[in-house]
């Protein structure tokens, strides 16, 4: 089976290279900020949006014009994907998985991607990139596979190149049972065999500090140098917050996607769940110091980014994921099958108001998720919350279900 895997080092430009990455990047976001507002001024005046081919073609009228002629300085192919990633977010909006494009910031997200000519030396720990030459980069680890296309991206005044390989590897046979996982606060993730993992919270961490460095960069002449130095110092912050809670993912996911072959999780709407309740000028909310508490919290575990890896790392190591409506999985009664929403009255203790059956709440909200995923791939219940989806059972999943 083919692998498509992806490896992210730091670079260790010179200053002249970082000048030359800097550019590139202002390059791409300019077109694609060019071709978004020509797609809106076209549909402003009812003509039809232009396609990839299209864009392109404007693409070399502008690098024909004068005030534009800087945008030849810049590789050909990484200014084509700029309009490929426009292309790729209208369809993400038209099939409902993201929101309307919008136009690119300078200094938020600068990136920009060849798609060929990269050569990796991995003896010397260095690699090419057209127009920039031979980079240094820190070798943490071991490219495998052929490289397919490179992502140069900066991210806290560091650049980072991101180089996505292609290999064939043996189909992996799925190693241990199936399991129910409950995500939660207290517990960031509870098992159905009656492990957990504890939360790392690290948000709440610095919480205190990344307040402290705001304050002070408040107080700071916008765009001035020291307002700069405040901000790159806020920017360590959430970079630092961010790596943490991305290793403590990353390992993880590893460790239950390596040991379970089917893993059934709950299909949790997290914007949904972490909507502010301010409420508007006519309603007034209720709780609003709490539920942005609940909020933060909530933000603060990843969920969205661990169900991600945890698809893709079960994949890769023969298994499969389920996701299962979330509804009552945490009032259902795994004896006698009873809901209400008295059976938990607390959030560590269920009990249940018709047989007594007495557990941890998100013990039990995991059993119930387990015993839910078994249900949808045997009789094909809805798999995700407000879609009537049936899944149809393959030998591999009928022989794990059973």
């Amino acid at each position: 089976m083919q692998r498509l895997q992806a490896y992210r080092f730091e670079l260790q430009p010179n200053g002249e290279q970082q000048r030359l990455m800097r550019r590139f990047a202002g390059s791409c976001r300019h077109v694609y900020n060019k071709a978004l507002a020509l797609q809106q001024e076209r549909h402003e005046a009812g003509e039809k949006k232009l396609g990839y081919a299209a864009l392109c073609k404007a693409l070399t009228e502008w690098k024909a014009q004068p005030q534009t002629l800087w945008l030849n300085e810049t590789p050909s192919q990484a200014l084509q994907q700029a309009l490929k990633n426009l292309e790729r977010a209208y369809k993400n909006f038209f099939e409902k998985r993201a929101d309307f494009p919008r136009f690119k910031k300078k200094g938020v997200s600068d990136s920009f991607r060849y798609p060929q000519g990269i050569t990796l030396d991995q003896g010397n720990r260095r690699v090419f990139l057209p127009k920039l030459g031979w980079l240094r980069y820190r070798n943490s680890r071991d490219v495998l596979g052929e490289v397919k296309n490179a992502t140069v991206s900066q991210s806290c005044g560091k650049w980072f190149v991101s180089i996505q390989t292609e290999r064939e590897v043996d189909p992996p046979l799925p190693q241990g049972e199936a399991v129910g996982i409950d995500m939660g606060i207290a517990r960031f993730a509870t098992l159905s065999d009656g492990s957990h993992l504890e939360p790392l919270n690290r948000f709440k961490k610095y919480q205190q500090r990344l307040a402290r460095c705001q304050r002070a960069m408040s107080r700071k002449v916008k765009f001035s140098n020291n307002w700069k130095k405040a901000k790159a110092h806020v920017q360590r912050i959430h970079t630092r917050i961010a790596n943490a809670r991305k290793d403590f993912l990353h390992k993880a996911s590893c460790q239950i996607s390596q040991n379970h072959a089917m893993i059934v999780i709950e299909d949790l709407q997290v914007r949904n769940l972490s909507q502010s309740s301010k409420g508007n000028r006519e309603q007034h909310g209720k709780q609003v110091r709490q539920k942005s508490g609940l909020n933060r919290s909530i933000l603060d575990q990843g969920w969205a980014e661990f169900r991600r890896q945890l698809e893709y790392k079960t994949t890769w190591n023969g298994g499969f994921v389920v996701a299962v409506p979330p509804q009552y999985t945490s009032q259902t009664c795994p004896c006698c099958g009873h809901v209400s929403k008295d059976n938990r009255q607390t959030q560590a203790k269920f009990e249940c108001v018709k047989c007594g059956y007495e557990n941890n709440a998100d013990l039990v909200g995991a059993s119930n998720i387990l015993a839910r995923g078994h249900r949808v791939l045997a009789c094909g219940e809805p798999v995700q919350s407000g879609r009537s989806v049936k899944q149809e059972p393959t030998e591999a999943t009928q022989a794990i279900a059973a």
